[in-house]
Parts: structure tokens; sequence; C-alpha cells
């Protein structure tokens, strides 16, 4: 079962005005529909600014994910030249048929893994990355173990990796991600106005020595957290008392509690507090190419 939605369609809406953003959605999900046959798929139904499709096998719908991200990018805003965007989320297993229409706990992990998406991302989970094949296996990636509303476990989330590089998509394998560049391979953190740019390890607590960035609240611990370059990815750990609170994108935020996790895309962390508590002292983050 793969979703597709059109990413901040609200903003489309105020941006282009109702008829103008009505015809491009109405061209997005066309072409969406179009994406789907030519990979052996069908389209079971549209939901809003998206739509929710079926595959016979999890290599179809990953290939459809990425090919769906290619063509969407070709198609620029009017006015603006931005090129339009979507997310998407994936998921391989049985569902109930009624009618034309599919129900069951794939299709509701699915759906769920494309709200969890950002722009331009691809989501799947652990169970459809075993069933893909080496070579797609290979061009997933780890991002979090995650709360998904609805499972009483939370869900170990895979990003499948595309790549824009002229006319068409290349999956990045793992050794091409280990051995890419290191100017490829930074982070930027927005503390207090003052944006820095990082290659290696970040340390982070009140204590001025070993520290990178030094934080004045009593809920941040001498020593709280770092952040460290593995394999490409860049980890955040917790050596907190009071555990470090990060929210990535639109998903829901997660408290570490002397564990760890990949940071991706962007988003902001705080210490002791939640990121919502105007007492908190946040770290915005950009884990983008520089």
């Amino acid at each position: 079962m793969l979703f597709a939605d059109v990413n901040d369609s609200t903003g489309l809406y105020e941006l282009l005005g109702d008829a103008t953003a009505f015809d491009l959605v109405r061209e997005v999900m066309d072409l969406l529909g179009e994406i789907t046959t030519a990979n052996g798929g069908r389209m079971v139904k549209s939901i809003g600014d998206g739509l929710m499709c079926a595959f016979s096998s999890a290599d179809s719908a990953a290939a459809a994910a990425g090919d769906m991200h290619r063509r969407v990018a070709r198609l620029a805003l009017p006015g603006t030249g931005e090129p339009l965007t979507i997310r998407v989320g994936f998921r391989f297993g049985n569902v109930i048929q009624n009618g034309a229409d599919l129900f069951g706990d794939t299709v509701n992990i699915a759906a769920r893994l494309a709200e969890l998406a950002l722009s331009e991302q691809a989501l799947t989970d652990a169970e459809t990355v075993l069933a893909l094949s080496a070579l797609l296996r290979g061009s997933t990636r780890l991002i979090n173990t995650l709360p998904v509303k609805g499972k009483a476990e939370p869900v170990k989330v895979h990003e499948l990796l595309w790549k824009m590089t002229g006319v068409r998509t290349v999956i990045l394998d793992a050794a091409a991600l280990a051995s890419a560049p290191a100017h490829e391979r930074r982070i930027c953190l927005d503390y207090r106005g003052v944006e820095s740019v990082f290659k290696s390890t970040i340390c982070f607590g009140r204590e001025a020595a070993g520290n990178n960035l030094v934080m004045t609240d009593a809920m941040t611990s001498r020593h709280h957290a770092k952040i460290e370059l593995r394999a490409g990815k860049f980890i955040l750990v917790d050596l907190s008392s009071n555990g470090t609170y990060v929210r990535i994108g639109g998903a829901d935020e997660i408290r570490l509690k002397r564990e760890e996790m990949i940071l991706f895309s962007s988003g902001c962390f705080a210490f002791g507090h939640s990121t919502a508590d105007p007492a908190a002292e946040v770290v915005k983050f950009n884990c983008d190419s520089y």
C-alpha cells in the first residue's frame, strides 16, 4: 500500500488561489495515477489532496515512490518557479478487500508513514524493507523508532534514499553514502539566532569546559548531550538526567533519556523541557548538504 500527498496543499491554495491550486493538484493526482499504473499498481481512491494506491510487491511500490518524487518535482508553481513536492509512505503486507476499497493494519500504517514524511521523503517500515530486493534494501536507512497512532509498539521507520541528478533518480546505496565527500556531511545549528556549521562531534551542556554550545538553564545537565557523525549520519545522544526533547519536521516530539537517535532533514531539540515550553533553550538543526 502506498499513500502520496501534496506537501502543504493548504499553503498552495493560499498562495495561488482556489481555482489555480485546484487545477494544479488535479494535475498532480492524474500524474501520480499514471505513475502508479506504469509501475503495475492501481489507484484505490483519492483522499483530499492525495491518493491511496495498491501494488503487488514492495519493489513496485518503492519504484513508484521514487518516480513520483522525480516527476512531480518537474512541476513548477505558477509565478514562483519553485518545484512542487509530495510526501510518500508505503508498506507491504496483508490487506482486507471490501469492493474496490482496501482496509487493515497495512493500510493504516502506510497512511501514518505518509503523515510522518517530510517534503520529498518516502518512508516505509522494517517489515517492508525485508520484503525489498537486495538492491533496494541497500537503498534505505533506518531513521528512528517512532510511535504510530493505533499501534501498541513503536514502528521502525526507514527512508528510501533517492537523489535528483539531471533527469533521472539515483538510489544511493549504503556504500555510496559512507564514501560521500566530507563536505556533504554537515549539520547547521541555530541557537539564539546564531548559526554554526559542524562536521564532527558537538557537545551541549551548562559547563563551559568541554561543550561547544553552553546553556544557562538549570534543567540542562553540565554535560547534557552530544551529536556524533557516524557513517555519514548525525546521531543525537542524550547523556542527561532530565532528557532531551526532539522534534523533526511536523512529527510528534520525542523525549530521549540516555538514548540516541538519527537526526535527518530539519527540526529542533531542547534540553530538559519540551521544545514548545517558552522556558526551553531551543536549538534548531538542518542536516541538508552544504
